[in-house]
């Protein structure tokens, strides 16, 4: 019998990761782009802009290799436990 493989999809982990460091790189850049300055904290730097940026490029760094290789998770192998169901 041929063994199947699927991926693993919404649930890989580096999907979660790459998406929620997307979103705020996100905010974090529109902050930059639209919030208040405060560049005499920050020596004259946009930090906001500068991490939000940083941030986008980790998060679709982190996309873009769950895409490229995916987890493969092994159907054949996993069965439905059917304990409860033959004990009574």
């Amino acid at each position: 019998m041929a063994q199947r493989n699927e991926t693993a999809g919404a649930f890989d982990i580096r999907n979660v990761i790459g998406g929620l460091i997307g979103v705020y790189g996100v905010i974090l850049t529109l902050m930059g782009i639209f919030g208040d300055e405060e560049a005499d904290k920050t020596g004259g730097v946009n930090a906001n802009l500068w991490s939000g940026l940083a941030m986008l490029a980790f998060g679709v760094a982190f996309l873009l290799w769950a895409r490229l290789r995916p987890v493969e998770v092994e159907a054949d192998g996993i069965e439905p436990d059917r304990t409860a169901h033959d004990a009574g």
